[in-house]
Order: C-alpha cells, then sequence, then structure tokens
C-alpha cells in the first residue's frame, strides 16, 4: 500500500472518529501516532509523540494565546458587552431594522474585544435579543443577525481562528490579524445594507425605535471610550509597529484587567473565574496544538500534500475555480464540524499545494477564517446557532431561518474577496 494511499485512509479514519463524537485533540493524536507507526515503525512514532508537541510549542510566540484568551475572559466577566450594546443602540435604534443593524455593530467591535464568537453570541442573545422582541421585530430575523453577527469575532482581531492558523502555517499573525479588519469592516457594512432593505422590504422584520436623544447618545459613549481606547491601541500598535502581536496580547490583557476594577465592572470573584476559564481554553487549545503537531508529521511523512500540489500544480483551471471549490469543500465540512477542526483538518493537507501555485498565504488565511465563519452559521450543525439556542431556549430551525439571508451576503463577500483580493492584502502590505 503507497504512503499517500495510507494517508487518505488516515483522513477518513480521523472522520469517522470525529462523526462518533471524538474529541478532536485525541483523535489528531490517535490517527498521527498509529500512521507514522505504520507508515514507519513503533520506535519513530514514540519517539515523535514524546518530542513533535515540545520542539514545536516551545516558543515565546504562542504566549499570544493566552494572552488573548485572558483578555477575551476577562471581558466576558465585564458589563462591557451591556455598556456597548447601549451606545451603538443609540445611535442607530431609529432606522429601519436598527436594532439589528447595532446588533451587528455591538458583536463587531465586541469581536475586536475579545475575539470569540461563543462570548460574542452568549452576550447579544442574552442583550439584544430580548430588546428586538420588545420592539416587536420579527422573531426569526432578530435570531438571524443575532447569530449571524458573533462569528464577525473570527474575522475582526484578536482572532483565535487567525491566530490557529498563523502557527499551523508558520506565517505572521500580525499580518493575518490586519487582513481581517478589512473584510470584517465590509462585512458589518453590507450586513446593515442588508437588515435595512430586508426591513424595507418587509416593515415587519424591524420597526423603527424610538429615537434617542444626543445627551443620551454622547453619555452612553462615555462608557465604552475605554474599551474603544484599548481596542485602538492593542490593533493600532500591531499595525504600526510600536509592539509586536504578543505584546499586543499583553497590554490587551492587563488593559481589560485594570479598565473591570477602576470602573467596578467586574468583582473579585468574576475576576477570578476568568483566571479559571482562561486556563481551561488555554490547556485544550494546547492540546489541540500537540496533536496536530503529531498529525501534521503523519501527513508529511504520507507525502500526501505534495502529491496534492503536485495534482493541483498540473490543473490548467483559473485560480478562482479552485476559490470556488474551497468554499463548496468547506460549506460541506462546515456542516458537521466546528471552526477550529475544520482548520486543523484542511491547512496540513491543502496549505503547501495552494501555496506552490501562486495562493497568497495570507489572503488565504484570510480567505479561510471567513470560511470557517461561515460554516459557524451553515446548516445542519452550525455551532453558533446550537450556542444561541442553548443560551436562549429558541428552536434551532428558527435560527437557521433567519441566517439564510446572511449567508447569502456571505457568499457574496466571499466573491468579493477573489474578485477583489486586497479586500484582505491592503492593509497587512501597508504595515510598519
Amino acid at each position: 500500500m503507497s504512503s499517500e494511499l495510507i494517508g487518505i485512509l488516515g483522513i477518513v479514519v480521523l472522520l469517522i472518529l470525529l462523526a462518533l463524537k471524538m474529541w478532536v485533540g485525541a483523535a489528531l493524536a490517535v490517527v498521527g501516532f498509529v500512521g507514522i507507526w505504520i507508515l514507519k515503525n513503533f520506535s519513530v512514532a514514540m519517539t515523535i509523540l514524546g518530542t513533535a508537541p515540545f520542539n514545536n510549542i516551545n516558543s515565546y510566540s504562542f504566549t499570544v494565546i493566552p494572552l488573548f484568551t485572558l483578555m477575551g475572559c476577562v471581558i466576558a466577566e465585564t458589563t462591557m458587552g451591556v455598556d456597548l450594546y447601549a451606545a451603538v443602540r443609540h445611535w442607530l435604534g431609529h432606522f429601519r431594522g436598527g436594532l439589528s443593524s447595532a446588533t451587528v455593530v455591538a458583536c463587531g467591535i465586541l469581536g475586536a474585544i475579545c475575539g470569540s464568537a461563543n462570548t460574542g453570541v452568549m452576550i447579544m442573545s442574552r442583550i439584544a435579543l430580548p430588546e428586538m422582541e420588545a420592539n416587536n421585530y420579527d422573531e426569526s430575523f432578530a435570531c438571524g443577525s443575532t447569530a449571524a453577527g458573533a462569528p464577525l469575532a473570527l474575522l475582526i482581531p484578536p482572532s483565535m481562528g487567525f491566530m490557529m492558523y498563523g502557527i499551523i502555517t508558520e506565517n505572521s499573525i500580525s499580518k493575518l490579524f490586519m487582513s481581517g479588519i478589512g473584510v470584517g469592516v465590509a462585512q458589518i457594512i453590507l450586513y446593515c445594507i442588508l437588515i435595512w432593505f430586508l426591513c424595507r422590504i418587509n416593515p415587519k422584520f424591524g420597526p423603527q425605535g424610538p429615537k434617542a436623544t444626543w445627551k443620551q447618545r454622547f453619555k452612553s459613549l462615555l462608557r465604552v471610550i475605554p474599551i474603544i481606547l484599548l481596542m485602538v491601541l492593542v490593533l493600532g500598535g500591531i499595525y504600526l509597529g510600536w509592539f509586536t502581536t504578543t505584546e499586543a496580547g499583553a497590554i490587551g490583557a492587563f488593559g481589560a484587567i485594570v479598565i473591570s476594577i477602576i470602573f467596578r465592572q467586574c468583582k473579585v470573584k468574576n475576576l477570578w473565574k476568568a483566571f479559571k476559564d482562561t486556563a481551561v481554553l488555554i490547556g485544550m487549545i494546547f492540546f489541540l496544538l500537540a496533536s496536530t503537531y503529531i498529525f501534521v508529521q503523519f501527513m508529511t511523512m504520507s507525502h500526501l500534500p505534495t502529491m496534492l500540489a503536485n495534482f493541483i500544480m498540473g490543473l490548467t483551471v483559473p485560480k478562482w475555480v479552485l476559490s470556488v471549490a474551497l468554499i463548496i469543500l468547506y460549506l460541506v465540512l462546515g456542516m458537521f464540524l466546528p471552526e477550529v477542526p475544520m482548520l486543523v483538518l484542511t491547512m496540513p493537507v491543502l496549505y503547501p499545494a495552494l501555496t506552490a501555485i501562486g495562493y497568497d498565504p495570507i489572503w488565504l488565511g484570510c480567505f479561510v477564517v471567513k470560511l470557517m465563519a461561515l460554516g459557524s452559521i451553515s446548516p445542519p450543525v452550525g455551532m453558533t446557532v446550537y450556542t444561541m439556542s442553548g443560551v436562549t431556549r429558541k428552536p434551532v430551525e428558527k435560527i437557521f431561518k433567519g441566517v439564510i439571508p446572511f449567508i447569502i451576503m456571505d457568499v457574496a463577500i466571499l466573491a468579493l474577496m477573489i474578485i477583489f483580493p486586497q479586500l484582505a492584502t491592503y492593509i497587512p502590505n501597508h504595515m510598519h
């Protein structure tokens, strides 16, 4: 049996294990270990099992993960999400579908602060959804705009998707962060236009809300100025080259703790819970990374990525055809897998092949993370939708019905990225 066929069988077994609900990190480690054992021998497999995780993770650059994770966990324990939504609502609530637009904008800003789609959907489900229901918004439309806005956290830095992609493919996390800004802002704008258009066609989706006074608007801004300044400092510092991504994470985490204490936005027990949540999440992420490197070693030994690269290089089709194939692949995988496992499963195989034929690594990272965000709300297993359903007790079918127009808009955004790659590459190419 050829090594390439063993690599393919390894991926099939991995998918079966994931379908059987085996934890992703354990499945990757088992398949990688057994695959190396078959390709080489037991001794080599044991050596890689003991050395590959440490040799790859023992790096200063990996400290970016716990720092940004701590920042997000601290913010999740504060009232910053409530204050943020209130501020945006006062400025946009009086437009058609204004509360839905406010939810999308708030999700985008919250994503730039905490970097977690799950955190965003949990906060906004508790804050924005009751507000929209109180103002007679269509229930499915309100659920859809909330669920669709949450994955903006995957695109707008600091994003765990970009961090994982950068680590697996050894690309600059700073540049990947910056690539998400252009696409994320474009998505917020297009979502707001879509909401206005749908409410224009059917005013029952989102009626106009009461208009806030200028005093209320500026007063609401005062409560969010500190966290907005922290966000600008973190992202602006990365763009201007004032500090590295790791240093930005340290500043963000420390700044979030200081702001929460000074403005009395969380108690000591909440901070302690944030620290514990951070420790648990870091443990899960690093075990997943350790398992990924074992699986990557297996893929390298199987020569499957090389075979795939040679096959793709031999194709005489335009790049946009391959990009469409990527969209279809991730939409199908998104029906069965969460976002991070999709990235871990596909990148060790696809990245060498796609970069070999001229794909820009930063653009590819942004494109794949955008596909991950789309997968998180795509039926039948959009994890963000199920998280929202668990928080709100709303039927999953009702939420999926509400996100369909946003999924169509997401496909349009992916088409824009293919036609105008500068949407993702312009800011990274002009970093200091």
